[in-house]
């Protein structure tokens, strides 16, 4: 008979699928950072590679408040979101509209990850592990800032820029 899993069972799980997510996004976000066209963009694509290395180094901690090893477990979702970046890269690669293919790949990364996050928060309150709510509490804050600023970027920049047609 197979064990009955439970709700730290599924936390436990959920994490390993973050974390490989997260270490897959930190080794695609130089690509974006090297495609994009603009500083703007390159620098966010920077800033936000030096956030998610903080974000791997907090999901350690949590595996080790769980007394479990860090490791992944593939995670469909964000290869397929990842895979569709690439796609954006290659087939927009001298587009204007480039940016503005980057921003919306990089933000249905940033969805996925709130969507983790938050769900995991909310579990680790549940379990009563405030020590791991908290950091995820503070990654949260960090992926939807970015969402913020992709977002703003988009509509300041990049949007405009993909609109525009080039002369004949």
């Amino acid at each position: 008979m197979a064990k009955e899993k439970h709700l730290e069972d599924l936390f436990h799980d959920t994490l390993k699928d973050i974390y490989y997510a997260e270490r897959k996004i930190l080794k695609a976000l130089p690509k974006m950072q090297r495609a994009a066209h603009s500083d703007e963009l390159k620098q966010a694509f920077g800033k936000h590679k030096d956030e998610t290395e903080g974000h791997i180094e907090r999901l350690q901690q949590v595996f080790e408040l769980m007394s479990k090893p860090a490791r992944g477990k593939t995670c469909d979702a964000i290869e397929g979101i990842l895979s569709e970046g690439e796609d954006i890269m290659e087939e927009f690669k001298d587009s204007v509209a480039l940016d503005a293919g980057l921003i919306s790949s990089a933000q249905a990364v940033e969805h996925y990850e709130m969507t983790r996050y938050g769900t995991l928060k909310r579990w680790a309150e549940e379990l009563g592990m405030a020590e791991a709510a908290a950091l995820f509490d503070a990654t949260l804050a960090e992926e939807t800032k970015t969402d913020a600023s992709l977002t703003k970027l988009a509509d300041t920049s990049a949007n405009q820029r993909a609109k525009a047609r080039k002369a004949a």
